[in-house]
């Protein structure tokens, strides 16, 4: 007796990944649960368990090489213990055709065919029961989600049932009553950008694939960009103190298992500037012409690896001490430069923090993280001269900038909004005449 491992569904959002390492060979004997293959995501890095138990005969997945949720893994021969069938799309694509689905990450055109008008509005969508995933790409569950709809109640018009671009935004329409022309509510095309020169006639060159990650990055930051005004606030927290704290509780938070970092210390003031101030804990429905806000408060820290930037998520930190966000920052921080990150911890934020000032610089401009509407860049503190009581004295200055989305914020609250945190930085006992 035969049985396939088919790779399984890691994350409702995740249908593509890249397998890094090969933990099993041919004539190897492979229980249930075992790992077979480490893979990689835009996100995380994870080692894939085998629903099936028996002895490997045959390895279909290459290191290196892509593979779409549904595809056989490997077969094994001998009892086929198996779970459930492990959850599959509907139409997953055969390995002939898995560079078929990159034609619908590219945002539909404003006039569709009738034909995709026509299936739009079909009874019931097509989707598997369970936890099965709707099969769709990753651009259009990124628009649903932005949008504030569930992608697996949206009727596929595509290939085997395959969701577009085109059917979520009309199930947007349908959902809210919404008869305006599509062309008027999606945004603008990013330009196609004009094809690189040959460079091989000025000198030797290498050329290296973009990892999972990188070209995450890369499409998302494009998305962004081009999709969201940006507006960038400057201003300066004078942390003298601060540092004085650092090193005074700075051993008892190491003994806990953390480090007292200017981060952690952020990410537990963020929880108050949003409840203050709503609108950076927000997104924006375009089609709707709606704001959602959020009753939760979870931070993204960006870490850099060398893969590219990761965004592990710290959750809920309205309701942790400092010293429990420095622990569980050092941890999740580790976790992704060994690549051991979770996909779960990735996702879920609400603002995000990208902290420089490790590497230097004064200033810079960080791109918002769709569907958040702000997000903080940290630069780094340096000594200078500061006019106070009618002398000047050395103080350490914090460079902070932060970068709001334009529809949702005005300038005066953002303003406010980093006024407020570095008032807070300098005078934190300030909260406590708060509730």
């Amino acid at each position: 007796m035969t049985v396939e491992f088919k790779l399984p569904a890691l994350a409702e959002n995740v249908d593509k990944v890249t397998v890094t390492k090969l933990l099993v060979g041919i004539g190897d004997a492979v229980r249930k649960d075992q790992p077979v293959m480490e893979i990689e995501t835009d996100k995380a890095s994870t080692e894939v368990p085998s629903a099936v138990a028996g002895t490997v005969t045959e390895i279909r997945a290459r290191e290196g090489q892509p593979m779409r949720v549904g595809e056989v893994v490997m077969v094994l021969s001998g009892n086929g213990t198996q779970q459930a069938e492990a959850p599959v799309p509907a139409a997953a694509p055969a390995p002939a055709q898995a560079e078929a689905p990159k034609a619908q990450a590219a945002p539909a055109p404003s006039a569709p065919a009738p034909a995709l008008r026509a299936a739009a509005p079909q009874p019931a969508p097509v989707m598997q029961s369970g936890t099965t995933p709707v099969p769709a790409s990753p651009s259009v569950r990124r628009l649903a989600r932005e949008i504030g709809i569930d992608v697996s109640q949206v009727a596929g018009s595509g290939p085997g049932g395959r969701v577009t671009i085109e059917d979520v935004k009309s199930y947007s329409r349908q959902a809210r009553g919404d008869a305006r022309p599509a062309a008027r509510q999606s945004a603008p095309a990013a330009p196609s950008a004009p094809a690189a020169p040959e460079a091989t006639s000025f000198g030797e060159i290498e050329r290296v694939p973009m990892n999972s990650v990188r070209r995450r990055t890369s499409e998302n930051l494009t998305h962004a960009w081009t999709t969201i005004p940006h507006v960038t606030q400057f201003d300066k927290a004078d942390i003298t103190d601060v540092e004085k704290f650092r090193q005074q509780y700075g051993k008892r938070v190491e003994a806990a298992g953390g480090k007292l970092t200017v981060t952690a210390l952020l990410v537990k003031l963020l929880a108050g500037a949003l409840k203050k101030f709503p609108q950076f804990n927000s997104s924006v429905d375009v089609l709707a012409q709606e704001i959602t806000y959020k009753k939760y408060y979870n931070i993204g820290v960006a870490v850099d690896t060398d893969r590219g930037l990761i965004v592990p998520v710290v959750r809920n930190v309205d309701t942790k001490s400092v010293t429990e966000i420095a622990i569980e920052l050092q941890e999740m921080a580790a976790r992704a430069r060994e690549k051991k990150n979770r996909l779960e911890e990735m996702q879920g934020a609400t603002f995000t923090i990208s902290n420089l000032g490790g590497v230097g610089g004064t200033s810079f401009t960080p791109i918002i993280n769709p569907p958040e509407v702000a997000i903080l860049g940290v630069s780094r503190g340096r000594v200078e001269p500061v006019y106070i009581d009618g002398a000047f004295q050395p103080r350490t200055m914090l460079p902070l900038s932060l970068s709001y989305d334009h529809r949702v914020i005005d300038g005066a609250d953002a303003a406010r909004f980093v006024r407020w945190l570095c008032d807070t930085l300098e005078q934190p006992l300030s909260l406590l005449l708060d509730n």
